[in-house]
Parts: structure tokens; sequence; C-alpha cells
């Protein structure tokens, strides 16, 4: 309950346009008023305000089929005007005859573009656009520490702030969605409306804490990029400011899981050969974005990204595992879970080449999970031996590799606490013994040799200690000397 007390401070800043709002030359009149039903006034710029109409001044239009075919695009016109209003969702109770009037004529409005019974003109896709716009683009309340100052908590244990309004916003966004996809709706026309201004507004909101609004979000842009082909490299850079900001700035941020979904989408789409454009991508975002502490929430479609650029340019492998490794958590144990799951899924694409390239870091990093106290983890670098690509790159490469894990084998399975673990590492040390069994009793060897050095090093210092000891215990009795 608190939080949603909180949630009511000030709001974060849209970059909507307050003199969008001025009604459009020659826009016709619309129907108001009980008294003047059927007629038309000059009371445009009335109808186009942000504030809501006082009970009574709307009256709801005519359906679509109720009137010629001529004259559906002023009735076009007029039900988009209705719907600029902007209504007041935080009380139930206020202006329920206009919501639900406004919400009627949006239904109305999406089965018209949706049935595709007549194509509308520029002004109609003018003032639509406009309306959609007048509704979707505005303030998103804020996060509960921009509102208080306290220390950001963890985005899984925050209850999303839905949008009160969304009985309306979903119809917004279906007309918009309806519009895009329609094969009525010609592009060179379209996007003058739909241009980079309004594109840079759609991904502002997705910033939204509400889930519905954002899976809307996602599917529009992602329309809009398949069908405005001159609008892709301007939402991908869009985009690419948004990771930057996310990464070097806030860390807080609720729809980067939807865009990389987008991302995901894309890249596979790319031709090859790969621009340098977007490798620079990888490496400049898509890397960068394992280091933000709610890696956890978007950490799946990031995932995905990544292995699709392993799909389409299988040398990007190396590039790949190197930027894991340098953003390699450090003491959080469900991070490093989520990071071995992922390196599975990049070295399963990996050819044996790139993997000779990152192997000796690899494996360093490797050998610390698999003594992780923390049983997850070392369990999960375990399961790394259950993949068959996996075994075969580590079997082509067995002299540098095994070296650099035996001694982590022994260590786990003579003092692992987790019988698990233990029992697991057991099973790795077989492979390596049956794999190569000459190679196996020679880093056993030096594994001796190196303990006992170790054990001597340790003797050396002990008897060190002792004859201090001594020394000091004979100079109790003897006074020091002091020149005055």
């Amino acid at each position: 309950m608190f939080k949603r007390i909180m949630k009511g401070g000030q709001k974060k800043p849209s970059k909507f346009d307050a003199n969008d709002l001025n009604p459009p030359p020659n826009a016709p009149n619309v129907t108001v008023n009980h008294a003047s039903r059927g007629a038309t006034t000059n009371s445009t710029a009335a109808m186009m305000s942000n504030l809501p109409p006082a009970s009574g001044t709307v009256e709801p239009l005519p359906l679509f089929r109720d009137v010629p075919v001529s004259e559906r695009q002023n009735l076009f016109l007029r039900k988009c005007q209705i719907c600029c209003y902007a209504l007041d969702f935080s009380d139930t109770m206020k202006s329920v005859r206009e919501k639900e009037i406004k919400r009627q004529t949006l239904v109305e409005l999406v089965d018209f573009i949706h049935s595709g019974s007549g194509k509308i003109n520029e002004n109609c896709q003018e003032e639509m656009i406009r309306m959609i716009s007048v509704n979707i683009f505005r303030c998103l309340p804020p996060a509960l520490h921009e509102n208080t100052g306290q220390e950001t908590t963890d985005p899984e244990e925050e209850e999303p702030c839905l949008e009160p309004a969304w009985l309306h916003l979903q119809l917004v966004y279906e007309l918009l969605l309806r519009y895009v996809v329609s094969s009525d709706t010609d592009t060179k026309v379209a996007k003058r409306y739909i241009n980079h201004s309004f594109v840079l507004k759609l991904l502002d909101l997705f910033d939204s804490e509400d889930p519905r609004e954002r899976e809307y979000l996602k599917t529009i842009l992602h329309r809009i990029y398949g069908k405005f082909m001159v609008h892709r490299p301007f939402i991908r850079k869009a985009i690419n400011n948004i990771f930057y900001r996310f990464i070097y700035e806030t860390e807080r941020h609720s729809g980067i899981g939807e865009l990389l979904e987008i991302l995901g989408s894309i890249i596979n789409g790319f031709a090859l050969p790969m621009k340098e454009e977007h490798k620079l991508f990888l490496v400049r975002a898509l890397l960068p974005l394992h280091k933000p502490k709610p890696v956890a929430m978007y950490h799946q479609q990031l995932s995905y990204c990544i292995s699709q650029f392993v799909e389409k340019d299988y040398k990007l492998a190396d590039t790949i595992i190197r930027g894991l490794l340098k953003f390699w958590p450090v003491t959080n144990c469900q991070k490093e879970v989520l990071f071995l799951g992922e390196l599975e899924e990049v070295l399963e694409a990996t050819q044996a080449a790139e993997f000779q390239r990152c192997m000796v870091p690899l494996f360093r990093r490797i050998t610390r999970c698999l003594n992780s106290p923390h049983f997850q983890v070392a369990e999960r670098a375990i399961f790394l031996w259950n993949n068959e690509h996996i075994v075969s790159l580590i079997a082509q490469n067995r002299t540098v590799v095994l070296p650099i894990i035996f001694e982590a084998l022994e260590k786990n399975i003579k003092s692992h606490w987790n019988l698990a673990v233990n029992g697991l590492t057991v099973n790795v040390r077989k492979m390596f013994l049956e794999m190569d069994a000459e190679l196996f009793e020679e880093c056993q060897m030096q594994y001796a040799e190196k303990v006992a050095k170790a054990e001597e090093v340790e003797e050396q210092r002990e008897l060190n200690w002792k004859r201090l000891a001594e020394a000091a215990g004979q100079n109790n009795g003897v006074e020091d000397m002091v020149t005055v």
C-alpha cells in the first residue's frame, strides 16, 4: 500500500509536445450537447482540450454501417476527435458516461481499420495518429526509489504499477497495431506521421511498469521495424542509446527484456557478411549488458541475442567468451549460474579454432567455479561436461585443459563439502582418465610434486617461526641497553 501511495509523486517527463494538442487546420466539427444532437458546431477547440468534459456534453456518434459510404471518412474524423479527450481514471465514478462513449468509439475505430471496409484518406490518418499520440504519450509514474530517494531495491521484489486507464489504452494500442499491419496502409504516406519523433516517443514508453503495455509496444515497434525500412537504422541507434543510459547511468529500466526480444528477431535477419556496425553493437552494448545488477530480469533474452550472433558468425565466439569473462560476477553466485548457462550455449556453437584462442582464460575461470563453495555454481560448472560438443572440444585440446583444471578436480574430491559435487567431480576425473591415461598420470605426478613442495615450504615456514620464537625466549632475560 505504501508503494502505491508513493507512486503518486512527480511524474517522469514525457517528450510529447503539448503543442501537438492543437487541433489540425480545417478539422470538421464534432457533435456536442443534448440540445444540438445531429448538428455541428464550431467547438473543435473545446473538444480537443486535454481536460475532461462536463457530464452530458459528449454524444455518441452513429455507427459506420448506419451512414453512407461517402460520409464515413468525415465520421472517422469526428470519432477520432471524441477519443482525444483525456479522462481521469484515478476515480472510477468520475465521467462514467464519457468513458463508456469513448470506449465504444475506440472499439468502432479498431473494427473499421481491421475490417478494411474502407481505405482512410491522409487527413484521417493524420488525425488518427494525433489522437493516438494524445492518449499514449503521457507522463509515466516514477519508480519508488526515484520518489523517495531511498536505495534501489531488487526490481523483482517491487510490485508493478498497473495503468488505471488500460481499458482505453489497450484499444488505442490495438488501433495503432491494426493500422501498421494493414495491407491498406501505404508506407510512403504513413511515414509522414509515424516518423522518427513518433518512434522515439514509443521507445520512451518502454519504461512503463505495466507489462501489458510493454507487450503491445514490443509488437508494434517490431512491426514498424519490419514495414518501415527507412526507420531501421534510427530504431537500432535509439535502442543503443537506451542501453547505454541503462548500463552506465541508471541501471533502472522496465523494458530492457522487451527491447532485447525485438533485437533477437532483428539479429536473426542480419545479412552476411555482418556489418561492422552490428559487431560494434555486440561489443559496446550487448556484452556490457551483463554488468548491471538486475541482469537476471532480462538475461534469457540477452542470452538469446548473444547466441544469435555466434550462430550468424562463428568467428565472434572468441570475442563473446572474452566479453563474458570480462563481466564475470565476483560475489553474486546466482549471476554466476546464469553466466555458466549462457557460456554453454555459446560454446555449443563454437568451432575448434575460436575455442583454442580463449581456452586458457576460459578454463582458469571454470577452475574457480569448480571450487566454488556455493554448490550450485560448482554443480553448474561440472554440467558443462554433459555437453557432447564441449567434451569434444576439450578432448581435442586436453593437453592444455587438463593441467589447468586437474588441481581443482582433486580438491573437490578431497574436500568439497557437497556430496553431489564430490560425486560429479569423480565422474569428470574418470572421463579424463579414459580420454588419455598417459596425460592423466603425468598431471597426477605434477600435482603430487606440487603438493609435496607445498608441504615442504609449509614445514620450512613452521621451522622458521619456531626458531624466531626460541630466539625471542632467550632474549627475555637480557636488559636492553639504553644510551643516555
